[in-house]
């Protein structure tokens, strides 16, 4: 029913920038916790970010002061700003929001890749 969409990944330099959006198909949800998942070649889907209705935040200790998440409540979308990126950003990007459709229920975006390497 529900279906988000993610974009803006892509090939950069180390060092270099990219904006992840993601937003969900429809109008009028109500949305609590919208996040971003990340997963790696051989490695486990880790959460890079998240941010809460109200605007609290939670980052992986190896984005912090690289990345920010921020969310428009009006468009309902969320954004992660990726700056420094490193090789081990490297990964494809799962967007994720919790909407409220007869249940409060988490949805998943179909991933987008990020590549860093020179």
């Amino acid at each position: 029913q529900v279906h988000l969409v993610e974009s803006g990944g892509g090939l950069v330099q180390p060092g270099g920038s990219l904006r992840l959006s993601c937003a969900p198909s429809g109008s009028a949800f109500a949305i609590d916790t919208m996040g971003w998942y990340r997963q790696a070649p051989g490695k486990q889907r880790e959460l890079v970010a998240s941010i809460e209705s109200g605007g609290s935040t939670n980052y992986a200790d190896s984005v912090k002061g690289r990345f920010t998440i921020s969310r428009d409540n009006a468009k309902n979308t969320v954004d992660l700003q990726m700056n420094s990126l490193k090789p081990e950003d490297t990964a494809t990007y799962y967007c994720y929001m919790t909407i409220w459709v007869r249940r409060w229920t988490a949805y998943w975006g179909q991933g987008t890749q990020v590549t860093v390497s020179s």
